[in-house]
């Protein structure tokens, strides 16, 4: 898969160090995925949900949410957030 939006996780990662080694783990297991349908994103990042129009990654043990689309036509993941759980539940990235 191509990964669209890696500025979203160089930002996440200068703002938050910790969150680094977890969103490198998270970019090598997409890169090398073939997915065709949330069935085969959820055989290789088991921790994953669908939100709507999106699929919300959960990254570092529960602590991390990537929220993404998913074009699987076309291989393409797109990033739009990186929230910590708190963040995540205030569910403002659902408006965007």
């Amino acid at each position: 898969m191509r990964i669209v939006s890696r500025k979203t996780i160089r930002e996440a990662t200068e703002k938050h160090n910790e969150w680094g080694a977890f969103l490198k783990a998270w970019c090598k297991v997409t890169k090398h995925a073939d997915w065709e349908n949330f069935t085969d994103v959820r055989n290789s990042w088991e921790s994953s949900d669908t939100v709507g129009r999106f699929v919300v990654f959960n990254i570092s043990h529960n602590r991390r949410r990537l929220i993404a689309t998913i074009k699987y036509k076309w291989r393409m993941v797109y990033i739009r957030r990186i929230l910590s759980h708190a963040e995540y539940d205030q569910k403002e990235w659902q408006k965007g």
